[in-house]
């Protein structure tokens, strides 16, 4: 949870009433929010001005800084309305002309204007370190959106959003005089704790972004620094915002929560000047755009969630405490218009949490359920339980490797071909987690390899779930199963040892020896497995009254499969599926 400082006394005034601590937590408690410490102590007798440090949930991205806590708490305590959002029209729009390669690096653009504002030494410091928690917050430390701020008054539109390499891009950065190339500048910035971090996010590409006025002067290289020329000021009026972007989504979020909170400095609070955003393909957008979203919510839904019986009108005054414009409409529904602060609230059960947090929580009845039932553990996860804990008794250690690994693992590092049969994801993030493994041996050998200089014997195991695809789970489209796989690792492959522990868990669950021609149980079939050494691999198999089939394999891995795995000493195998034998 992110955590805000703010000013005590300004606060205090703000909300026209000095509280008490205990009376400031509970006022942060009823609205969702934390107080986390009140410094008022620790500065007695200092130059330092109380704060309180307040913790903020980490979707409330409207609640990190003063400004947006000062607005929600006092409409949450009825003193004011939500605030209205407005873009002015302007006689003429400013421009930002989006170039094509800036699609190489950072393709997204918006902009917005915020007129004659008056900067005071407090919300100046807000306005910067609002910023700098979106940037670290939902901005991802810069790589997904960054934002700058410029005096609008020090450059002249139209405006320029290009990519260049770095050597044609030359300017003097915030706070220097001296101009530098922006290859330099990755040099200058490389030891600079604060900007230092974000170097990596450009570096290595060919080009860099770059924003331009109308004389060619550089406003901004994002994401990681503006330019001296245009840096705002406590005396500067007017304010020119750019945000650039990797995430449409994103871009529009951090772009509303940033002008919807300074915008009450404005000469006419909360009206924004739009910005015109033309791209290379002739597309046109005009930012920001500060539009509510309509939605509605059940009346019946919110009483059923929270057991209350309250009707449209009182949702709707709940709702409008929590910064909503909410109205009843006759029948089962309240029409609802959310604010552009609020992405956050996503579907119905959001604004059903809204109306239960404005009406107190701890208000809420309290009812016992209407039967009474009795936690007990999947019969699954308690024979998983009871065939940990005899691998364990018999001397063998648990192991509890990732369950995504890479397509060269699952498969070719087994000597094995791709049959279809696994869950592939879309967009994976690196090479190494690629699928849902379909089975515990990639991972056990990970193990190995990983702590191949520990001493000799090693004995390994794994009781956990394996995926395939599956289109008889019609919601899913996929399965888990649970399986047992073992892996011992010695100079000698010691087939009898996995035999041995195979032979004691199958009596711990009571399934009886059978023979491959007859009786009810499980037996070993040789087969010729190319993940295993020719005439040194068997199926597992059962037979009982559903019939007869394969739950699993074991046998002595081949030498090219522990090559993969830089693996210099025999190892034995064995994994089969534990839920047959439920």
């Amino acid at each position: 949870m992110p955590t805000v400082s703010v000013d005590k006394a300004l606060l205090f005034e703000g909300l026209g009433k000095t509280y008490t601590t205990e009376e400031f937590d509970e006022l942060c408690f009823q609205f969702g929010i934390e107080l986390d410490d009140d410094t008022t102590e620790a500065v007695a007798g200092t130059d330092e001005r109380p704060q309180l440090k307040i913790d903020i949930p980490a979707n409330r991205y409207d609640l990190l800084c003063f400004e947006g806590i000062l607005r929600a708490l006092r409409v949450f305590l009825e003193l004011d309305a939500p605030p209205k959002y407005v873009l002015t029209e302007p006689t003429e729009l400013l421009t930002m002309h989006v170039r094509e390669e800036t699609k190489q690096i950072r393709p997204l653009f918006a902009g917005a204007v915020l007129r004659n504002v008056k900067f005071t030494p407090e919300n100046y410091a807000n306005f910067i370190d609002l910023q700098d928690k979106l940037h670290q917050n939902l901005a991802r430390r810069r790589t997904l959106v960054s934002m700058g701020t410029h005096d609008l008054d020090t450059i002249e539109a139209p405006f320029s959003y290009e990519a260049k390499a770095p050597k044609e891009i030359r300017f003097a950065p915030l706070n220097r005089e001296e101009e530098y190339d922006a290859a330099q500048l990755m040099e200058v910035y490389e030891s600079d704790r604060h900007l230092g971090r974000y170097l990596h996010i450009i570096r290595d590409s060919p080009v860099y972004p770059v924003i331009y006025d109308a004389q060619g002067r550089v406003m901004s290289m994002p994401p990681i620094i503006n330019s001296n020329h245009s840096k705002i000021t406590l005396e500067t009026k007017n304010v020119f915002i750019d945000v650039t972007a990797v995430d449409q989504t994103k871009l529009d979020i951090v772009t509303n929560i940033l002008v919807a909170m300074f915008a009450e400095y404005c000469a006419e609070p909360f009206t924004v000047e739009p910005v015109r955003v033309v791209y290379a393909d002739g597309r046109e957008e005009i930012t920001p755009k500060l539009a509510g979203r309509k939605t509605e919510v059940r009346v019946s839904y919110v009483n059923r969630c929270t057991g209350l019986e309250l009707d449209g009108a009182a949702i709707a005054k709940l709702l409008g405490r929590m910064g909503h414009v909410a109205t009843a409409r006759e029948g089962d529904v309240v029409d609802v218009e959310v604010p552009v602060t609020r992405p956050d609230i996503l579907h119905e059960c959001d604004l059903m949490e809204d109306v239960a947090v404005a009406y107190g929580f701890d208000r809420l009845p309290k009812t016992f359920p209407a039967t009474n039932t009795v936690g007990v553990p999947l019969p699954l996860n308690k024979l998983s339980d009871i065939v940990r804990r005899e691998c364990a008794y018999a001397g063998w250690t648990e192991v509890l490797p990732l369950i995504l690994c890479s397509r060269e693992e699952n498969y070719g590092w087994m000597n094995q071909a791709e049959d279809g049969k696994a869950v592939v994801l879309e967009n994976p993030k690196t090479a190494e987690y690629q699928m849902v493994r379909t089975t515990l041996l990639p991972g056990l050998l990970k193990t190995v390899r990983e702590n191949k200089k520990h001493a000799l014997p090693m004995r390994v195991f794994e009781v956990s779930d394996v995926a395939f695809k599956d289109e008889s789970e019609t919601q899913r489209m996929a399965r888990n199963e649970r399986h047992v796989g073992a892996v011992y690792c010695n100079k000698t492959a010691s087939f009898e040892t996995v035999h041995g522990l195979l032979d004691k868990l199958m009596a711990m669950l009571g399934v009886a020896r059978a023979t491959a021609e007859a009786g009810e149980g499980y037996y070993l079939r040789a087969s010729e497995n190319a993940t295993f050494l020719a005439g040194r691999g068997a199926e597992i198999c059962l037979r009982d009254a559903e019939g007869e089939r394969v739950l699993g394999k074991m046998g002595v891995l081949h030498p090219d499969v522990l090559g993969h795995y830089e693996i210099v000493y025999p190892c034995t195998a064995v994994e089969f599926n534990l839920e047959p034998l439920l």
